[in-house]
């Protein structure tokens, strides 16, 4: 446990703050208001805690104030309001006492998918390259080069290396090995592997985007062994039933009024879930 609450302006400090603010040339006083209609103006942490709701909810916000407020480490910038800073101010937070993380990391959906494209096109020019190599393999072996003089001398150990090794070790030594190919949910796992540490504090915000199911059950038992094992502790915005399930985690259901703890199995999205498959039964045989 690294941290412990974190405090919203509470709804009349928003209200205060707006009205003074309406005398002003904004039109939009976002963050602002985000949270009036649900009451959330504080938040207490276990090991892993989620935050569920429909899209609107407002559970994204709460968790870039939180990562602003904790100055926690990102890979994908976000467009801040001009309300943003002042609003920012008015929130704080509470720390463990004694405990203090060895990093800080907030990951968006946005950064895994970015990931995964970098990494598709690294593979696709590595694998361009490899095919110029190849071509360049069969012009030097098939070659009747002579030398003439010093300054063939490149080109002539090019064609006796291309006599002397197979086209796979030719390629092989010309380029190196080729990044290793995964598809979507493997790259996916793999960036939460490469950025989720030893004793860290991560915010994630739907983690699941890109991940089929069977991955995100792998993503469950991560985080789940990170948790318990390594001195991780998570907050995580989320609507996927897989990651709720997560044992012990503390839900807020932001689509309450006012914001409620709920078991996994109590909420409307997971009910929803169970209710369809229930009716379907008898399919599953």
């Amino acid at each position: 446990m690294y941290i412990d609450s974190f405090q919203f302006p509470g709804v009349d400090a928003e209200e205060q703050f707006v009205n003074y603010i309406r005398r002003t040339c904004y039109s939009s006083f976002y963050p602002f208001g985000v949270f009036a209609e649900n009451q959330l103006e504080s938040l207490s942490f276990a090991e892993i805690t989620i935050l569920y709701g429909n899209n609107g909810s407002g559970k994204s916000t709460a968790l870039n104030l939180m990562a602003e407020k904790l100055k926690a480490e990102r890979d994908t910038l976000f467009n801040r309001s001009s309300l943003y800073g002042e609003y920012l101010k008015m929130c704080g937070f509470e720390m463990t006492p004694g405990e203090k993380p060895e990093e800080i990391r907030m990951i968006t959906s946005d950064d895994v998918f970015d990931f995964m494209l970098n990494l598709r096109a690294l593979n696709e020019g590595v694998d361009r390259n490899r095919e110029r190599v190849f071509d360049e393999w069969v012009k030097n072996r098939n070659s009747t080069f002579q030398m003439k003089s010093l300054d063939d001398y490149d080109r002539l150990k090019k064609v006796v290396e291309a006599r002397s090794k197979t086209q796979s070790k030719y390629v092989r030594d010309e380029i190196g090995s080729n990044v290793i190919t995964h598809s979507n949910g493997e790259s996916a796992l793999q960036y939460f592997s490469e950025k989720i540490k030893d004793n860290g504090l991560y915010l994630l915000d739907e983690p699941e985007n890109s991940l089929s199911p069977q991955r995100q059950l792998e993503l469950m038992e991560f985080i789940q062994n990170s948790a318990r094992f390594f001195g991780c502790q998570f907050i995580i915005a989320t609507h996927s039933p897989f990651l709720l399930a997560l044992k012990g985690a503390r839900i807020y259901d932001l689509d309450e009024s006012p914001v409620d703890i709920k078991k996994w199995t109590e909420l409307e999205g997971v009910r929803t879930y169970f209710e369809f498959f229930e009716q379907h039964r008898d399919e599953f045989v």
